[in-house]
């Protein structure tokens, strides 16, 4: 069996080649891509449901559906992407001309998690095609079936000598970790982020961390509670809530909690029905130790809807808690499950200075009809992403970065984003051959550093 360092070995021969470069590969590499999805789209929704339970509509629409969108705007931008950007050159330069040329950064390393294993280990992987590199990928064994697929189908439709799947638990991720690449994009908890950029320091290679954290959601005495409601259940108990955009927690102002919380038993039941475990639109949570994890956190409040679960069945129902603590452990951890805490607040300034005086979220959400509101929110806040009037949608904009900011991430992907984070971008200058000023060459003179001056 061929090593880890030597398959390594062979992307950086690959690319070292040339042949990732040109526009034509690319586009290639990303229409073959594309056939692949369509004409896996039935093993792909099989695997997903294996793994997680979404139903086919699920998979299509935060997995297949998103990921073909993006191949889709890649291909349409590529070429205005590569193409050299002139930039004006200053008078001390003259004659010549100054331009960024976008290249390659080589061999790069994907990291995906099995919450959104295909959309996740795919999207950042245009992105790698797009600027031309190689890439080694290393999907969840979490999500073991999707994992196992892809491993099956990648090679089968992309060019091997550039593309590398890694299939393994923790020693094949430690394996990969030791190798030098020339950009690790790891998408996954803060505390395997934390890993991966210590391993990525060893060899000074440049990282892209897609965390998480307590995403908040501030709803205003203003907003369309029922509205609200409806968007909140969705987003929160889509994939049964294990989406790192997911609303963590709501803040909304005390005078409409228990009209909140009506509309959203309400929008739950319109879901799911009376019994969201017969629910064939409602998913599982990803194995047993998630389970406990996130049955343990409900401890934290008092369950106002939902509460109900099965261990055997990996069922945790969509489920509020009001009364909660803000010191209790189901507000210090990202919740990545089915659970919804609602605080109340008495003033948009209570609710502001909570959400600042913890670490930045990956997203922040705020409904509210005033834009004063929807203003002050997003000017005295800090995100990796925010939406207002909605939650996790932002993601759908194929323009917008997606990423984090603080513990929540650092750098961003996404349409032109994707194609920037796996590129240098490379200062070219050229000058003329034929007129050389003597201005900047010794011996210095009053006379020069006057024209100095002027020049500056």
């Amino acid at each position: 069996m061929t090593s880890t360092s030597d398959r390594i070995a062979a992307l950086r021969a690959s690319f070292d080649s040339g042949k990732t470069r040109p526009e034509k590969w690319r586009r290639q590499q990303l229409y073959q891509l594309m056939t692949m999805i369509e004409e896996n789209e039935t093993a792909i929704n099989a695997a997903l449901h294996a793994d997680l339970g979404k139903s086919g509509f699920e998979a299509r629409m935060t997995e297949v559906g998103t990921v073909l969108a993006e191949i889709e705007h890649t291909l349409s931008k590529l070429r205005s992407w590569m193409r050299p950007t002139r930039v004006s050159t200053p008078l001390s330069n003259q004659p010549g001309h100054s331009k960024v040329v976008h290249e390659p950064l080589g061999v790069v390393l994907i990291m995906a998690p099995w919450n959104y294993p295909f959309n996740l280990t795919l999207t950042p992987l245009i992105g790698a095609i797009a600027a031309g590199n190689c890439a080694a990928l290393k999907p969840s064994e979490v999500s073991a079936n999707t994992s196992a697929l892809l491993a099956r189908l990648i090679p089968a439709y992309l060019d091997t000598d550039a593309f590398a799947v890694f299939e393994g638990g923790p020693e094949i991720s430690t394996e990969l970790l030791e190798q030098r690449f020339d950009h690790v994009f790891f998408t996954g908890s803060e505390n395997i982020g934390r890993i991966v950029m210590t391993a990525a320091a060893k060899h000074l290679t440049p990282v892209t961390l897609e965390l998480g954290g307590k995403s908040p959601c501030i709803i205003a005495a203003d907003s369309d509670l029922e509205l609200a409601a409806r968007r909140v259940a969705w987003g929160k108990f889509l994939n049964a809530g294990q989406t790192c955009i997911a609303p963590d927690y709501v803040m909304i102002d005390e005078t409409v909690s228990d009209a909140f919380v009506g509309h959203m038993r309400e929008a739950i039941r319109k879901f799911f029905g009376a019994d969201p475990k017969a629910s064939p639109d409602y998913p599982r949570l990803i194995n047993e130790r998630h389970f406990d994890r996130v049955s343990q956190l409900m401890e934290g409040g008092t369950v106002a809807v939902g509460g109900e679960s099965d261990r055997a069945a990996k069922y945790i129902a969509p489920t509020l808690l009001t009364g909660v603590a803000p010191e209790a452990e189901v507000m210090r951890e990202e919740i990545f499950g089915p659970v919804l805490p609602v605080m109340t607040y008495r003033s948009l300034d209570e609710a502001i200075g909570f959400i600042t005086a913890r670490p930045k979220p990956l997203a922040l959400y705020v409904f509210a009809k005033s834009t004063e509101i929807q203003n002050e929110v997003i000017d005295r806040t800090s995100s990796g992403g925010a939406c207002i009037n909605d939650v996790v949608m932002h993601l759908a904009v194929p323009d917008l970065p997606f990423g984090g900011v603080g513990a929540s991430g650092m750098g961003a992907y996404h349409g032109r984003a994707s194609f920037d984070t796996f590129s240098h971008a490379r200062a070219v200058l050229t000058k003329s051959e034929h007129l050389d000023v003597p201005l900047r060459y010794p011996p210095f003179s009053d006379t020069k550093l006057r024209w100095l001056k002027r020049l500056q």
